[in-house]
């Protein structure tokens, strides 16, 4: 017998409602069919089984709230193990199950997909454990050992060594982390080059630029790589110089903590007053049918194997369109190839605002001629075929790539056994402070599983390191915590998409009084003279005090204008004080000003 349990689909969930049983006792379902809808705040789901059999139990009904790691269904799989008791299902501890996100819609934590709401930094929920004295014999002590040299690890250690106090870092494979070798920086050169290439080849008209003889310009993959990898050498190198010049100690290799003041590598112990735990994330896989035999023939890639292929395929298929997995399609649509997502929610993006989501979805199909199927329910994939359900009907695409886009997992590999709290997905918790429920250990960026992003992991690791130094009686350090609600989040397709805060959608739904006002890049003179008039400004106000509760902007600048917003709801400031802003012209930026002078009098100047 296999107990299925409910496992988290969003950022943080802990609980959501049943609204319809898909399945009776005595059905046979095969790994991946749905059992069940359920509604949370974040997104509606199907819920998949994670192995085939015969439905034995089910110990839901609908219109029933349900928890995070209780039992929901028992499937017989032909094992031996007893079912849960019925009685006990809404008790029933947790172990942590494997998510499908493309398969049923759900959302894993990660870096391909926008927090909705951003969580609150959340208090470990053990009693804090005191640190032992060293019990090892080490070959030399820190103040701080930061294992992982990825953007948070290697901001947090070079702050630490700013403050004063002796730093160590182990980094077993990439400095600079995903972000910068496997991450945003690569995906960013291909994504310039490609918008560069449709640029020379569609827009040449609409500039005034012709080739002679009306050759047509092409693409040299070669040199595009080169350049990537270029760009990834002076980052990488520059993180390695960064480390030298504070003198922070490198290692090279695995780190295991033999406890929380000892940290072995490759033999050698190391010792440490303070432990920072920055080991990121992994790219999720989908354990469906097919999908491990696709993946060794190299039919089937990662974010990774996208970064890196040898030619620009002829047809390429996305399973997944959150972030990555939408960026993936416009950078390749972009150099002619055939892209295919296929998302098993019922729109892409699901945690943007309604009125982005509309906006970037017609851009993907007219501009891009990007085929999106939602409601995609993946089955398998056999001979260079994805097989999906759609409708109640089974269907097949073939193509020369897939890209598995399904999230990223965090990893904990040697950390499992201190004693940390670590939450049913595999993630560490910490408090305000980034600090474990062990005293002198703490966790940024990924591997605590709240909002998978660079910044938001650079930012922690900073956090950190003044907590430690203020600790340790510096006087350099500051009282930082974290507060996820002030996230900003970027999605680098063409138009470009930036939010901070909460959607119009929550804001209904939590019953929040609020004032929206959407102005069109279509309007603004640097948007015509760029060629980009596509997408808009929103922001969200409360009435009465003018606070922003949320922006999202879909545009060529995207990414670049949503900081004025960021700064402005770090300094608590109001939409009256973006309205008296003065902001230059010509400038995208313009539109946030024509927002602001619309919520603050009720009336735009140039709509």
């Amino acid at each position: 017998m296999f107990e299925v349990k409910f496992a988290d689909i969003g950022e943080g969930l802990t609980e959501g409602k049943v609204t319809e049983i898909l399945v009776k006792i005595g059905d046979q379902v095969k790994m991946g069919d749905s059992l069940f809808h359920v509604e949370t705040d974040k997104v509606n789901s199907e819920i998949p089984t994670p192995v085939a059999g015969t439905i034995a139990k089910i110990l839901v009904k609908p219109d029933e709230e349900i928890k995070v790691g209780q039992v929901v269904f028992v499937i017989d799989d032909g094992s031996t193990s007893s079912p849960v008791k019925e009685e006990n299902k809404s008790e029933a501890k947790s172990e942590p199950v494997e998510e499908n996100a493309s398969v049923v819609g759900s959302t894993p934590v990660s870096n391909d997909v926008l927090p909705s709401r951003a969580p609150e930094a959340q208090k470990p929920s053990q009693p804090t454990i005191q640190k032992s004295s060293v019990k090892y014999d080490t070959k030399e002590d820190f103040d701080v050992i930061v294992v992982g040299a990825g953007i948070g690890g290697y901001v947090s250690a070079i702050k630490v060594a700013q403050l004063g106090l002796k730093a160590m870092i182990v980094e077993k494979q990439y400095y600079g982390g995903v972000c910068l070798n496997v991450g945003c920086i690569p995906t960013k050169a291909l994504l310039k080059a490609a918008k560069a290439f449709d640029i020379a080849l569609n827009k040449n008209d609409v500039f005034g630029i012709s080739y002679p003889g009306n050759v047509k310009p092409s693409l040299d993959w070669k040199k595009v790589q080169s350049r990537k990898d270029d760009i990834v050498g002076k980052l990488t190198g520059g993180v390695r110089y960064l480390l030298d010049k504070n003198k922070v100690k490198r290692i090279e290799g695995k780190a295991q903590a033999l406890d929380p003041n000892t940290v072995e590598v490759d033999g050698i112990k190391y010792g440490c007053k303070n432990l920072i735990i920055a080991t990121g994330s992994v790219p999720n896989s989908l354990p469906l049918p097919g999908f491990a035999e696709a993946a060794k023939s190299g039919y089937l890639i990662n974010s990774t194997g996208a970064l890196s292929l040898p030619t620009i395929p002829k047809k390429l298929v996305i399973i997944g369109g959150g972030v990555i997995g939408v960026e993936f399609a416009c950078l390749y649509a972009n150099v002619g190839v055939e892209v295919t997502i296929l998302q098993g929610l019922p729109t892409i993006l699901e945690m943007l605002d309604k009125d982005v989501i509309t906006e970037m979805t017609k851009q993907l199909k007219e501009r891009y001629k990007i085929n999106v199927i939602t409601n995609a329910k993946i089955k398998e994939i056999k001979d260079k075929s994805v097989i999906y359900e759609l409708d109640g009907k089974e269907q097949k695409i073939t193509t020369d790539y897939c890209l598995e886009s399904v999230g990223r997992k965090t990893v904990i590999d040697g950390f499992e056994n201190m004693g940390l709290d670590i939450t049913d997905r595999k993630a560490i918790n910490v408090d305000d402070y980034c600090e474990t429920n062990i005293e002198g250990v703490y966790a940024i960026g990924d591997v605590i599983g709240k909002a998978m992003l660079a910044h938001v992991a650079s930012h922690a690791g900073i956090v950190a390191a003044n907590r430690i130094a203020m600790k340790n009686g510096s006087s350099k350090a500051h009282d930082i915590k974290m507060d996820f609600a002030k996230i900003p989040s970027c999605i680098y397709t063409s138009p470009e998409v930036a939010m901070i805060g909460k959607t119009e959608q929550q804001l209904e739904k939590e019953g929040v009084e609020y004032k929206a006002f959407k102005f069109p890049f279509s309007a603004i003179g640097k948007a015509l003279v760029d060629d980009h008039p596509y997408g808009f400004v929103k922001l969200i106000v409360e009435p009465k005090y003018k606070t922003v509760l949320g922006a999202h902007i879909i545009g060529s600048t995207a990414t670049e204008m949503i900081s004025e917003i960021t700064t402005l709801i770090e300094c608590e400031g109001t939409i009256t004080e973006v309205a008296r802003a003065i902001h230059p012209h010509p400038t995208m930026s313009e539109a946030i000003g024509e927002v602001a002078e619309a919520l603050e009098t009720g009336l735009p100047i140039n709509l």
